[in-house]
């Protein structure tokens, strides 16, 4: 019986297809995987560069275009298309097997040709070429083929890298970017390369074998009714499939300490950490919650407890308790103390206004000393305080001003322990006492997602959680979508992740366009990593490609909301489902009146983490961990975004203004990197200074 392999990236474009097209889709699949002679389904295209294509009807308009090996019985859908555009595709389009990794490769062999007819003529001034310290000998090695090299030696810059990367094999791709980003030959072969090498003899025309060894790519199925639930779920599935540099990282086998794993959006970091936890448990018979699976909050703890199940099975699902790390705090400082009564920020503010009696100091100064300084070194009195390291505060102070600080502090901590009232940072705190003491660490192994929004407290807590040891801690994160002010130095809380430290680099879920514009809103200041150094974005990129963001400025509040209206219609005319767009704003406040003005208009919404078919809106901070194929990222106007409360005067403290204003970038950032496809933009009156001023992006309604 033929057996139909599935493109991951077909599985992603399948939800972009109209309903009808999807269930037809189905149907001619489920039919070829009954029939014993898969020919019978299949039509050859005529003209093609590869004659090992084939097409596959799906009804009278639409086409499917599919590998057909020419020994075994193993078929790839590689696309589904309009009938004309798929037997296009399907001419231009050559399969290979690459001969250092043994992969399936697809490339558009047509586009090639006409590059390399187009280059410069030998007696053209010779540019200066982005690859032209790397030999051919260096990367013929790397398992770039003739016709890639001919094009590599096109290249003068990334811009040009990034227009031609769309019609190579991805793998080599994957090697040019490496090398553009600044990596050594030598790097490029141990990190990206040689994970794929396989132990047996690669027959260059087997491409059977191929697709069984391109696993992160190709999803492979025994049977038809396994093909077709793939595509009731193929938003999911990149939390399933690993490509090559995510899997080296996931399933290495010990990690002799603590390991970390960082990257920019859409990398895979969650889907690193999920399949480590599958490999801890999985290597051998663990006890009951031996392994925490936690994050930073319970939206975030929530989705992976919902991804788990598909890789693990009941038994070894027992093995992983999972829950974000403020509820295990919480109850493990509940069992010794009882019920806790929470504060409000706004309480705090109240309280350590009365604590105050300086009127040198606000109480907002005060609270961030308290939570940055005193909370964070775990400091319990004057003498520490003095002592202790003000990093990322950049208001100096001297001997009598600290010690008037720390009266107002001990005179807030007093009130909070007389009236038995707790915050979440104190309860962390308390947290991290009470397991530290304990005869035995409660779990052998801790994975952690998100980890660039926790605050020392938290960590001292984890660090505690784990006796020290080969792998005792896997942690994985950010620090470019950093959008609560911690600022934390590992080594500090006793976490050295030294020789044990890996960045991924592509994006699998947004496209260049996107992704080119939102790095933008960054801008050029360094951002802090978690080892009191700088973390960086170089080499970070996106091989899907799209439509470039829209920039929709307003007059008024009313005519933004009501052009708002008018897209969201058109995304869902071209056929994006309500459950797959969100609007966000910089505040509730913000986001509750656009709702409101939406359901006016006649569109249903709801929150970001229902799953009721309406359109979601929220805040930017709940966007994280989600995504979209579309996203409108609204009210982003100058007196919106930086929120100013949400930013300390530069009078009071210029190093905390800073951060706090990269922060708000962070926070936009992170909203617009939720989008797959398309990204929205909007304001009205003048326009946010996060904005990026030079940037790709189309004026829209």
């Amino acid at each position: 019986m033929p057996q139909l392999a599935v493109g991951v990236d077909f599985l992603s474009e399948f939800a972009r297809l109209q309903g009808p097209v999807q269930r037809r889709t189905k149907e001619a699949l489920a039919k070829f995987g009954e029939h014993t002679h898969a020919g019978l389904h299949l039509e050859k295209v005529s003209g093609a560069r590869d004659d090992r294509a084939r097409t596959i009807r799906i009804d009278q308009f639409w086409r499917g275009v599919v590998l057909a090996p020419e020994q075994g019985d193993r078929y790839v859908l590689l696309r589904v298309m309009p009938h004309d555009d798929a037997s296009a595709w399907a001419k231009s389009h050559r399969f290979t097997v690459n001969e250092v990794s043994g992969v399936l490769e697809v490339r558009d062999v047509e586009a090639l040709e006409q590059l390399a007819a187009e280059s410069p003529a030998e007696s053209d001034p010779e540019p200066e070429r982005l690859f032209g310290t790397v030999s051919d000998a260096d990367l013929r090695r790397l398992g770039i083929d003739e016709q890639v090299l001919t094009a590599a030696h096109t290249v003068t810059d990334e811009q040009m890298l990034d227009a031609i990367a769309p019609l190579l094999p991805e793998n080599q791709s994957d090697v040019l970017y490496a090398l553009a980003s600044g990596m050594t030959v030598e790097e490029v072969w141990a990190d990206i390369v040689a994970p794929r090498v396989p132990a047996e003899h690669i027959d260059t025309g087997d491409l059977g074998a191929a697709a069984e060894r391109s696993r992160g790519r190709v999803a492979l199925v025994d049977r038809p009714e396994e093909l077709l639930a793939l595509f009731d779920k193929p938003l999911a599935l990149w939390r399933v499939f690993l490509h090559p540099s995510q899997e080296q990282v996931a399933y290495r086998p010990t990690y002799w300490g603590s390991a970390q794993v960082t990257g920019g959006p859409g990398t895979g970091k969650t889907v690193v950490a999920l399949h480590r936890v599958r490999h801890l448990v999985s290597r051998r018979e663990l006890p009951s919650k031996s392994v925490l699976l936690t994050t930073f909050n319970r939206g975030l703890a929530d989705a992976l407890d919902r991804d788990l199940p598909q890789l693990l099975d009941p038994d070894e699902r027992q093995a992983v308790q999972v829950v974000n790390v403020d509820r295990w705090a919480n109850g493990v400082v509940r069992a010794e103390h009882g019920p806790l009564d929470l504060v409000s920020d706004d309480h705090l503010r109240e309280r350590m206004r009365r604590a105050a009696t300086e009127a040198e100091f606000s109480p907002a100064f005060l609270l961030d000393e308290w939570r940055h300084v005193v909370l964070a070194h775990a400091i319990t009195d004057g003498d520490a305080y003095l002592a202790a390291s003000r990093r990322g505060r950049g208001r100096g102070l001297g001997k009598a001003q600290k010690r008037r600080i720390w009266s107002a502090i001990e005179r807030f901590q007093a009130g909070l322990r007389d009236d038995r009232v707790w915050t979440w940072l104190g309860i962390a705190d308390e947290a991290a006492r009470l397991v530290r003491a304990r005869e035995r660490p409660p779990f052998r192994h801790v994975v952690v997602d998100e980890i660039q929004d926790l605050h020392p407290a938290h960590w001292r807590l984890l660090r505690a959680a784990a006796p020290l040891g080969p792998d005792d801690l896997f942690l994985t994160g950010d620090p470019h979508q950093r959008i609560y002010g911690n600022h934390v130095s590992l080594r500090r809380v006793g976490i050295t992740v030294s020789g044990r430290s890996t960045r991924l680099q592509i994006n699998y879920r947004t496209t260049a366009e996107i992704l080119h514009w939102s790095l933008g809103v960054l801008g050029d200041l360094p951002i802090g990593d978690l080892d009191e150094g700088t973390d960086t974005l170089t080499g970070y990129r996106s091989a899907l490609h799209g439509e470039p963001p829209v920039l929709a400025p307003a007059d008024m509040r009313s005519g933004e909301v009501a052009e708002l209206a008018t897209a969201l219609r058109g995304w869902h005319d071209d056929g994006v489902e309500w459950g797959d767009m969100a609007v966000v704003a910089r505040t509730n406040r913000v986001a509750r009146r656009i709702a409101t003005a939406l359901g006016n208009a006649s569109i249903s919404t709801t929150d970001l983490h229902n799953t009721a078919s309406a359109l979601r809106v929220g805040t930017m901070h709940g966007m994280k961990g989600l995504e979209f194929r579309c996203v409108a990222v609204a009210d982003v106007g100058r007196d919106s975004l930086p929120l100013p409360q949400a930013v300390t005067p530069e009078s009071e403290d210029p190093v905390r203004h800073a951060l706090d204003v990269q922060q708000e970038r962070c926070l936009l950032f992170v909203a617009c990197t939720r989008a797959r496809e398309r990204l929205r933009i909007s304001w009205s009156g003048p326009r946010s200074e996060l904005l990026p001023r030079d940037s790709h992006a189309a004026a829209g309604p």
